[in-house]
Order: structure tokens, then C-alpha cells, then sequence
């Protein structure tokens, strides 16, 4: 089965900086594609990020786009989200999913069958 760990959250100021981590385990990493997902309390989880097995076509959703950016390293099994200027608003469980890579970049949760067991991230104002 597919393992994948988030580490990396914590509390930051507005307008700072945090880099998240997901390691990957029991699958070949670069056939893979990968995503972040966030979710607020209360809230429905939804996309974040996402980038393919080779790295190329990284897309964004509007909210981070220009401050966030997706980048994976395939021989050490990770994904990383460089979180930059963040807003109160980014508060949430962050999470990182994986899924077979297909032509299609995929926002939407419920098609991705891997899942980490998330990471806090507070934005303090």
C-alpha cells in the first residue's frame, strides 16, 4: 500500500514562509502524480496544487497562485509545497495525495486514492 507523510506545518506570521513535506512510500514515486490539498474546519477540503510524475505542468488553484509553489524529487520519494506571503486565510490541514499519472491534471479529491494524515498550518494576522 501507498504511505505518504506530511511534515513541515506550523505557526507563522502573515506574510511568511513554510515549506512542506511529503515522503512517499510503496509505489514507484515518479509514475505518480501528485497533489496538496488543504482543509479548514468546518470547511470541504479543496485543491491546492498539483504536479505531474515528471515534474512538469505544475497547476495551481487562484488562491495560491504566485506565492505557492509544487516541486517533487523523485529519488528521494518526496513532494514539497514552498508556501511563500501567507495570509490568514491558508490556515488548514494540508495534505498530500498521490495518484496514477494521467494526462489529465485532477482537482478533484475524491479521485485520488493515496492520502497523508496531514499537516497543521496556522496563519496568524
Amino acid at each position: 500500500q501507498v504511505q505518504l507523510v506530511e511534515s513541515g506545518g506550523g505557526l507563522v506570521q502573515a506574510g511568511g514562509s513554510l515549506r512542506l513535506s511529503c515522503a512517499a512510500s510503496g509505489v514507484t514515486f515518479s509514475s505518480y502524480a501528485m497533489a496538496w490539498f488543504r482543509q479548514a474546519p468546518g470547511k470541504e477540503r479543496e485543491f491546492v496544487a498539483h504536479i505531474r510524475w515528471s515534474g512538469g505542468s505544475p497547476f495551481y488553484a487562484n488562491s495560491v497562485k504566485g506565492r505557492f509553489t509544487i516541486s517533487r524529487d523523485n529519488a528521494k520519494n518526496t513532494v514539497y509545497l514552498q508556501m511563500n506571503s501567507l495570509k490568514p486565510e491558508d490556515t488548514a490541514v494540508y495534505y498530500c495525495a498521490s495518484r496514477k499519472d494521467t494526462i489529465m491534471v485532477v482537482t478533484i479529491s475524491s479521485l485520488y486514492d493515496y492520502w497523508g494524515q496531514g499537516t497543521q498550518v496556522t496563519v496568524s494576522s
